[in-house]
């Protein structure tokens, strides 16, 4: 099966630049055919296959460049026949809409053995706003239609510049992830595994790493799950079904012991609660760079039950006023930093009960003190 990736953006967005970048770093050993698609328009057409309105040119990089008019699913089931690539990327025209271009390859499957891997939007952080006033339609769907959006420039463009432009892209786009990044601070490997794959979430990972082993759910600071018989129970927590304890099992679609369970013995003294019923989330990500004495001192904070909520564990990544990258964990009374490699943008996870989040995002985005 052959994957179909599309890279779109408006024109000097930095589509060619990425597209190299992932060329060299990520696709090295594939047999990959760029396709830079008018969808319609009319172009030279000359060249090889130019009956199926394929125009092919061989890039530096061993890539094959095609330039298809006319129509696209003949010719693109043509590329495929002739060259079985493993990859096909898409560079549409930079005018164009990233629904329309989707919508194409979704009408191919039936024709061809493709699947669509991945679509991602190149937006040049310094345009933003210009390019939504005056090209509001196609600029939007471009952004709207995205897995992936990736930030260019922003090595060059300062900080209330890219945090307006996250801000209007997250407006049009509240689930993909966007790349903040400098594009040669990321490996290209890196970078396309959050474009296919979108970015692994932060609070999906402490929720899994706070969770019991034994009972599948979480504990408060200082408490433990023991291994003793339960009252009500006449024996130990079992990781199966529990028909045999009389408990009645409520399907909340939570994870954990491999089903769901609200049990209506005492365990341990308490009520045992699902994990969600007890536990929540909190995460914002961010472009600002903080100094790690302050970071420490904010995470500090977290103690606070009052003003916070009762914390569970505090994790992220954030770039550093030094120009590296600060990666952090917190639990009560411990908090570590490290350094660590830059991220696709800075990242903030906190677990805990009852969590205050108005006064978590002023403690984070807030100035230094």
């Amino acid at each position: 099966m052959t994957k179909i990736d599309i890279i779109s953006g408006f024109l000097g967005a930095g589509k060619t630049t990425l597209i190299q970048k992932l060329l060299r770093e990520a696709f090295k050993g594939e047999q990959v055919v760029l396709i830079e698609n008018e969808f319609g328009e009319i172009g030279i057409d000359s060249g090889f296959l130019r009956e199926a309105g394929v125009e092919i040119r061989e890039m530096n990089s061993g890539c094959i460049c095609c330039s298809l008019v006319g129509d696209f699913g003949a010719s693109l089931k043509e590329v495929i026949e002739t060259y079985h690539p493993d990859r096909i990327l898409i560079e549409p025209s930079g005018v164009g809409k990233l629904s329309d271009v989707k919508r194409a390859v979704e009408n191919v499957k039936t024709d061809a053995d493709v699947v669509l891997n991945s679509a991602t939007t190149v937006v040049d952080v310094k345009k933003c706003k210009m390019y939504l006033k005056n090209f509001g339609e196609f600029y939007k769907n471009q952004v709207e239609s995205a897995g992936a959006i990736i930030l260019s420039r922003t090595d060059i463009a300062d900080g209330d510049k890219v945090e307006q432009a996250v801000a209007q892209i997250r407006a049009l786009n509240p689930d993909a992830p966007i790349i903040t990044t400098p594009e040669g601070q990321i490996d290209g490997a890196k970078l396309f595994e959050i474009m296919e794959k979108h970015a692994p979430s932060l609070e999906e990972e402490l929720m899994e790493e706070a969770r019991c082993d034994v009972c599948g759910g979480h504990h408060g600071p200082g408490e433990e799950h023991h291994h003793h018989d339960h009252d009500g129970c006449g024996g130990e927590h079992h990781h199966h079904g529990h028909d045999e304890h009389g408990h009645e099992h409520h399907h909340h679609g939570h994870d954990g012991c491999g089903h769901d369970h609200h049990h209506d013995h005492e365990h341990h003294g308490h009520h045992h609660h699902h994990a969600d019923e007890v536990f929540g989330s909190w995460g914002m990500e961010t472009v600002k760079k903080y100094n790690a004495r302050d970071l420490k001192v904010r995470l500090d904070a977290l103690g606070d039950a009052d003003t916070y909520g009762m914390v569970l564990r505090a994790k992220g990544m954030v770039e550093g006023d030094k120009g590296t990258w600060i990666y952090f964990d917190m639990v009560p009374g411990e908090v570590e930093l490290r350094e660590g490699q830059p991220d696709y943008t800075g990242r903030i996870c906190v677990i805990g009960s009852r969590l205050k989040e108005s006064a978590l995002k002023d403690l984070f985005a807030g100035a230094s003190e």
